[in-house]
């Protein structure tokens, strides 16, 4: 590496003089840098106290460079079978986005979350004060880039210069980070040109764990999972991430920016940062139209946004398959873009069957996290392929367990983690939608809410109203899954996840909800809102809907509503597919009564749930009309 400059950093106020260190930037010039961006680096490398700086420009060069310096320390292990993929492996203690540790940073709890009932523990957002966070900063961030490399990382959410997009700058002490940066957004000297001295998102990262180790790594992958936090500071536009590598928690244009942050930024300036895949759908008919849809994590977002769908002449593009940014536009049509440009998709279930576009886009170019891992340089999980393992070619756990068999215990020990990772660039999907980088957006002419409800919820509804669509989109509740760290347990819990947002939220829910209640007014063109359900199950535990590319049948009725098609009608839940109008043709014994059943003890016993959920968590910060919806709801199930 050529050294280019030597920087005596002079420390902050807050950080000891004793702390004082040079460091040298072997990537990049400080001096060529906007005053904004450089003092940011200055800032920062004093206080974490690197040996190195490296500016990023996102070259396939330095790409390289990145891969060499991960696997040289063991942090990467090549994946032959594939063109240029790679697998990590993580240290078991940081494998999930850590909720528990992921903090709003505001003077006054309320701006940050509502006030609870009695003072039973929130769930919408955790806060922190600004006084606690300075001491829980001072506590991990000093020298903790000590002998490590920080990488400054300039990104946009969004495409470079398009008037939706933000632009952010992640300073990292992990490669990992950038190789999986540079896929996930649009990454590099093109972003520094665009911003200028502009305002930007800054991000602050480290795995905690600097040099001469005080103790071994496991499975070579540094983090401080004792010390975990992430932290969103609004008044400064800052975050901070200390001791995780995972990529929810590092990769802080994902969840951070695009959501937590994201949130504050489309309240504040009249749009939505959602939860949403975004996938544009054409009829035989030639007909297309563009879908959003709200699910947790790991609820089939992505087979949704890929899907290969089972009816002839139907086709699906995807535009993203995890968040939308959307707003409205001068004639009042509600428009989105997806802010990433690559997909972070959990592994175990993707098959041929399940989602065929996945495990064609993952054949190059991906960095898998914490997959097993054949004999022959491929990748394995539960509910891959079976010819995904050669004949004779054994199975390494990503607990670096040789010669695993399925069937080991294989729920105590799976071969690969339940939240396993594909991250793979957007633009070599195989469906990707023409206008997913158009930086108008596409036109957005329904919105899905939707999650794991084994029990009582239709396959489908809609909304009376926009009012009751918000709602739904309130009230909605799912099975917990793998993608958080209490989501793995043996007992599956019926979660609240209202908007699928629950750990995205950066500010107040009950002004998250009037901010949608707020759009709905002329010249807004509010789309319909729906919501679905593909999991519910018969009373021997088995789907009662075939799901995957089956699920074209539900949005070709959804495209039939939204062209205001009598297709619909009435019950205590919603609007209903009439009987003959959902297209089922071909797909054998389905009960359909059973699949629209909703039994007026379970409506019942919802809007108990409801309701108890919004006096606990949201309480007088709920906006009178949720109160006015649930009190619709239950007149409607005293009448059943």
């Amino acid at each position: 590496m050529v050294i280019t400059e030597r920087i005596n950093a002079s420390p902050l106020k807050s950080v000891s003089v004793e702390q004082k260190r040079l460091y040298t930037v072997v990537k990049g010039s400080l001096s060529s840098l906007a005053p904004k961006v450089r003092s940011f680096i200055e800032e920062k490398a004093a206080i974490c106290q690197p040996d190195n700086v490296y500016i990023c420009d996102g070259s396939d060069a330095e790409n390289q460079q990145m891969i060499d310096t991960l696997l040289e320390s063991g942090m990467i292990q090549p994946l032959p079978k594939y063109d240029n993929c790679w697998l990590a492996l993580t240290d078991p203690a940081d494998v999930a986005r850590v909720e528990k540790q992921t903090f709003i940073v505001t003077k006054e709890k309320r701006q940050t979350t509502p006030t609870t009932l009695n003072g039973i523990a929130g769930q919408l957002a955790k806060w922190m004060s600004p006084e606690d966070f300075s001491k829980q900063f001072n506590e991990r961030f000093p020298g903790c880039m000590k002998g490590r490399t920080m990488y400054a990382i300039p990104f946009s959410m969004g495409p470079v210069g398009s008037p939706f997009s933000k632009i952010g700058m992640e300073l990292t002490d992990s490669a990992y980070v950038v190789v999986c940066t540079r896929i996930m957004t649009r990454m590099g000297a093109d972003v520094l040109k665009t911003l200028g001295d502009g305002e930007f998102v800054r991000g602050l990262h480290s795995m905690g764990r600097p040099l001469p180790l005080t103790k071994p790594l496991v499975n070579n992958w540094p983090c401080n999972s004792e010390k975990i936090m992430v932290a969103h500071i609004p008044d400064k536009n800052e975050i901070a991430s200390f001791g995780s590598g995972y990529g929810g928690n590092s990769l802080l244009g994902k969840k951070c920016f695009a959501l937590r942050f994201g949130g504050i930024l489309a309240k504040r300036e009249g749009w939505l940062a959602e939860h949403m895949l975004i996938l544009g759908i054409t009829n035989p008919q030639g007909v297309k139209k563009y879908v959003v849809a709200a699910f947790p994590s790991a609820c089939g977002k992505t087979n949704l946004a890929m899907m290969t769908p089972s009816l002839p002449g139907y086709k699906i593009e995807c535009v993203g398959d995890d968040i939308a940014w959307m707003r409205f536009d001068s004639e009042g049509q509600l428009r989105a873009i997806n802010p990433e440009a690559g997909f972070f998709g959990v592994a175990p279930g993707t098959s041929m069957k399940t989602n065929p576009i996945a495990m064609k886009l993952v054949q190059s170019n991906t960095v898998f996290t914490n997959v097993a891992k054949t004999s022959d340089g491929g990748v394995y999980w539960k509910g891959i392929d079976d010819d995904a393992v050669s004949p004779g070619a054994t199975i390494t756990s990503w607990k670096r367990q040789e010669n695993w068999q399925p069937g080991d215990n294989e729920n105590e020990n799976p071969a690969a983690h339940p939240n396993a990772r594909f991250c793979a660039p957007a633009a070599q999907c195989p469906i990707m939608d023409p206008a997913w980088e158009d930086s108008a957006g596409v036109p957005v002419d329904a919105i899905i809410f939707g999650g794991r409800r084994p029990k009582g919820v239709p396959l489908i509804y809609e909304s009376f109203n926009w009012q009751h669509g918000v709602f739904v989109g309130a009230a909605m509740r799912s099975e917990a899954t793998a993608a958080a760290e209490h989501g793995g347990g043996k007992k599956k819990m019926i979660m609240h996840d209202p908007f699928a947002m629950r750990p995205f939220f950066g500010y107040n829910f009950g002004d998250y909800l009037r901010h949608w209640l707020s759009l709905e007014p002329s010249p807004h063109k509010v789309p319909k809102i729906f919501h679905v359900n593909w999991f519910r199950t018969n009373d021997e535990g088995e789907f009662l809907w075939p799901g995957f590319g089956e699920n074209v049948r539900v949005l070709s009725w959804i495209m039939d509503r939204v062209a205001n098609k009598d297709v619909a009608m009435e019950s205590p839940i919603g609007l209903i597919p009439k009987p003959g109008s959902l297209n089922v043709e071909g797909l054998g014994d389905i009960d359909m009564k059973e699949l629209f059943s909703v039994s007026p003890e379970f409506l019942r016993d919802e809007c108990v749930e409801i309701d108890k959920y919004f006096k606990e968590q949201v309480n007088e910060d709920l906006p009178r009309e949720m109160w006015q919806e649930l009190a619709n709801l239950q007149a409607r199930a005293r009448k059943m």
